[in-house]
């Protein structure tokens, strides 16, 4: 019944975002891009992938080509015709936003906003610095040879002249929040730049993504708040890391072989015919720290119902999961969009739902007064 329950929701929540999936879906793959994670953002599965080749295209897609055609490499180079990376790295900075806004209250809008126009921009960044690290690669590989720095639209200078834009751009947003917070967000400027190099040097390069793309849990909280509550921000960046081992594992198996070919790492070739055994470890320590979370803060009812519905989309997705089928793995991996909208709805709902669980104490508080 949980389940039956929990894949209602998630069916739904696809429904009304779908078309921002449509303009990350296209063209198959033939050679793995040599720099693994999602800032490379458009890896496809293998050729044959049937019904996906033939959906419609995008906006997203549609925006870009639209645009002059002199920007247009700019755009793709940011992968902005590709947003499910994007969606990936701005939810977990809507969880900490939604917890930290006060009982009864939505989040802050713009404060939402805002992260929404930095998580574009430092995705875009780290695409950047993604081609930027591996042009040579791209260069030798049919699928990533038309990227504008492998394909010679752009050049590494005019990249690198883009790159500072973008950051500058970025630190214009981070400037709109208070010094703790900007502090705390030019801390992650590291992270943004090395990851892209752990697939060469080890098997957790997932773990080093977590690390990176979940910062916002952090970040979202101390810009509302002036500062992180530890035992709010700890769990939380701890379930959005596992959340991307989860991901991230499932997209890092479409392209295995080839990696194993090429010589690079990831916890796919690590885990082989083990990763539902992981990912289902590192499913129940995702919704341990998020239950965490929810007693540390005084969550209620609609968020505990969206936490067991995210554990009956996860157990699915992991049960019904083809390590061995790239065109499942994509699907899989997609879907956990659904998964952080699900999360972020729970916390809404569980915070307005506060504001009834005060009036009813007030109530009792009056009621014994009389009495």
């Amino acid at each position: 019944m949980l389940g039956a329950a929990g894949a209602g929701l998630v069916r739904g929540l696809r429904a009304g975002t779908q078309v921002w999936l449509w303009g990350s879906r296209g063209r198959s793959l033939t050679l793995p891009h040599a720099a693994r994670g999602l800032h490379a953002g458009d890896r496809r599965p293998s050729a044959g992938r049937g019904p996906l080749e033939r959906r419609p295209s995008l906006p997203a897609a549609a925006i870009v080509n639209s645009a002059p055609r002199p920007l247009q490499p700019y755009l793709r180079l940011m992968r902005l015709d590709k947003p499910i990376g994007t969606w990936l790295l701005y939810l977990p900075c809507t969880w900490s936003i939604g917890l930290a806004a006060e009982p009864g209250c939505f989040p802050d809008w713009y404060m939402l906003s805002l992260f929404g126009a930095g998580a574009v921009l430092m995705r875009g960044a780290g695409c950047t610095i993604n081609d930027m690290w591996d042009q040579d690669y791209d260069k030798k590989v049919t699928r990533t040879a038309s990227r504008p720095i492998a394909a010679g639209d752009i050049s590494t200078f005019q990249s690198f002249v883009f790159l500072g834009g973008q950051l500058t751009l970025a630190l214009a947003v981070l400037l709109c929040l208070n010094y703790y917070s900007i502090a705390l967000g030019a801390a992650s400027l590291l992270l943004v730049i090395t990851y892209p190099l752990m697939k060469r040097i080890t098997y957790w390069p997932q773990l080093a993504l977590g690390l990176t793309f979940n910062w916002g849990a952090l970040l979202g909280w101390s810009a509302v708040k002036g500062s992180c509550d530890p035992s709010v921000c700890l769990p939380l960046y701890f379930s959005g890391i596992m959340w991307t081992l989860i991901y991230d594992t499932i997209y890092a198996h479409q392209d295995k072989r080839d990696d194993a070919l090429i010589g690079l790492k990831s916890t796919a070739l690590l885990f082989r015919e083990d990763t539902k055994q992981w990912l289902s470890g590192f499913t129940v320590a995702m919704l341990g720290a998020l239950s965490l979370v929810g007693v540390n803060i005084g969550q209620t009812v609609p968020y505990y119902t969206a936490l067991a519905a995210v554990g009956a989309h996860l157990a699915h997705q992991i049960y019904t999961l083809d390590i061995h089928r790239p065109e499942d793995c994509w699907d899989k991996f997609t879907s956990n969009r659904t998964t952080g909208l699900i999360i972020f709805l729970g916390i809404v709902l569980g915070n307005l739902w506060k504001e009834k669980e005060i009036d009813k104490t007030k109530k009792n508080i009056d009621n014994r007064i009389e009495n």
